[in-house]
């Protein structure tokens, strides 16, 4: 990636950080107005972001969060032995005359903390194997898929747009907002050769849909109810869940 499109990723990564804080800090300081103008410029911002990297950059389809989090477990770095003799793994292990099986050299133990199960050659298979994972190219977009991308990009701001225009109580922003989901994931549902990372993206989007059913105003007509039933009828019935259930 390019140093900017690497900023914008910082930018839009620092964004979905804080911007719970910025709406609670400004919802307690200028109160509700403050509140809906603060969401409404965070999302503005990182409207343009996306679009950006999706227009721009060619960023394909954008994960959430912006910068995958780093496994240390799984980058942890070879054993220094082991990087010096990467090229003669036969000075590495040691191959059993009868039973043929491959065990570490005691050579090139590594310490306690970096200690595995596995010998050399398939430690190094596994992170090769997980490094050409994450550093694949996204895939290219057609007409198609980048319209699919760019209005789940803009989702948020025409929600906020229909709230303005027909309240928080009316059915046609929650409408809006699902279909415009849905219509996203069902154009990107085409995409074949999808890498590991772009996959888990598109089902982390499917399984917020299943979020549609805590939102006002279907929550507060027919989720609420059930919802709080099932919890009444844990704490009565279930030893032990009364305390956090009530």
């Amino acid at each position: 990636q390019s140093l900017p499109q690497q900023k914008l990723l910082t930018w839009l990564s620092v964004l979905e950080c804080v911007e719970v804080f910025a709406e609670m800090g400004t919802a307690r300081v200028w109160g509700e107005m403050g509140r809906w103008t603060i969401i409404v410029l965070i999302q503005l911002a990182k409207a343009i972001l996306r679009l950006l990297l999706l227009l721009w950059y060619k960023a394909g389809i954008q994960t959430s969060p912006p910068i995958v989090p780093l496994n240390r477990e799984q980058q942890q770095p070879l054993h220094p032995q082991d990087v010096e003799g990467n090229s003669s793994g036969k000075d590495q292990t040691y191959v059993g005359r009868r039973s043929s099986r491959v065990v570490r050299s005691l050579q090139s133990t590594p310490s306690l903390q970096s200690r595995h199960w596995g010998s050399p050659q398939q430690r190094e298979e596994t992170q090769s194997r997980r490094a050409e994972e994450m550093n694949q190219p996204p895939t290219p977009l057609g007409l198609q898929e980048t319209i699919a991308e760019s209005v789940y990009i803009t989702r948020p701001l025409l929600h906020l747009l229909s709230l303005g225009v027909w309240g928080q109580r009316s059915w046609k922003p929650w409408l809006l907002s699902a279909i415009l989901d849905i219509s996203s994931l069902s154009l990107l549902s085409d995409l074949k050769d999808l890498n590991r990372r772009e996959r888990a993206e598109l089902r982390r989007r499917t399984i917020l849909l299943l979020y549609y059913l805590l939102r006002s105003p279907f929550y507060d007509r027919y989720s609420e109810g059930r919802i709080l039933f099932l919890l009444r009828l844990l704490a009565d019935y279930v030893p032990g869940l009364g305390f956090v259930t009530r």
